[in-house]
């Protein structure tokens, strides 16, 4: 996703610990994480707001848009590893899983 995360950033600037941020904009320590390392599909306004209050920031010092970016290309070199099936690690391909429908009756 080409949306890049700064959150750790902006900690580093404040010399804040993640679970201080977590406890002062009132999420768990579980989700800033998964919201800090990129992981998330989506922010709630309310989120960012909370984020900017505590951080005494912009939102674009928070998120930024980097063309041709990846999930893990900062940590991975832009490359995922594959499984022989070509799934993502640790996911099973569905005709492993099986087709998921009940047999008829």
């Amino acid at each position: 996703m080409p949306i890049v995360v700064d959150i750790d950033v902006m900690l580093a600037r404040r010399k804040m610990a993640v679970g201080t941020l977590a406890d002062r904009i009132g999420i768990t320590p579980a989700n800033l994480a998964v919201l800090k390392n990129g992981r998330a599909k989506a922010v709630r306004f309310t989120t960012l707001e909370a984020l900017c209050e505590v951080l005494d920031c912009q939102p674009g010092d928070l998120l930024r848009f980097e063309a041709g970016t990846e999930v893990g290309d900062a940590a991975a070199g832009g490359q995922v590893p594959e499984t022989e099936a070509g799934d993502a690690p640790g996911r099973h391909s569905s005709a492993a899983r099986g087709s998921g429908k009940r047999p008829a009756r």
